[in-house]
């Protein structure tokens, strides 16, 4: 499986590339008042308002630095209406492409952030997978992407 490496605070995580849409350098955001501090606020995406999420705010750390590195993973997220949407995460110190094999995914034997899947060793380090599917709560979910919309 092939994943985008990057960090969250101190630690290494990794997207699936099959639900990635595109990597950007970090954007100027549009504020949005009366939201979660991890939403970052949204990016025009070539006139398309996109959310973002500020993962190491979503995390419980300090808000992303935005330094040379840190990029927006525009991914596919499903809305409260079933309809496939974009989503930007805003993540740190942006690695690359890096190949892991399924057989060395393990469950991580705990449960804490709902978003965070399995573990891989990687040469002495631990690399954890973002399950983008349940990256926010259904209250954020239904704020960000109403269920009305078409």
């Amino acid at each position: 499986m092939k994943l985008l490496v990057f960090h969250i605070g101190a630690e290494r995580y990794g997207l699936p590339l099959a639900g990635i849409d595109q990597v950007l350098p970090a954007a100027a955001l549009k504020a949005l008042p009366l939201t979660p501090p991890y939403v970052a606020g949204l990016l025009d995406l070539h006139g398309t308002p996109v959310p973002v999420i500020d993962l190491a705010q979503l995390a419980g750390l300090a808000p992303s630095a935005l330094c040379f590195d840190t990029r927006i993973v525009v991914v596919d997220y499903v809305a409260c209406n079933g309809r496939v949407r974009a989503l930007g995460l805003l993540a740190e110190r942006v690695e690359g492409v890096q190949g892991v094999a399924p057989g060395l995914l393990l469950d991580a034997g705990v449960r804490g952030a709902p978003f965070l899947g399995q573990v891989a060793a990687d040469g002495g380090a631990m690399l954890q997978l973002v399950e983008i599917e349940h990256l926010l709560p259904a209250d954020v979910r239904a704020l960000l992407f109403p269920a009305g919309e078409a």
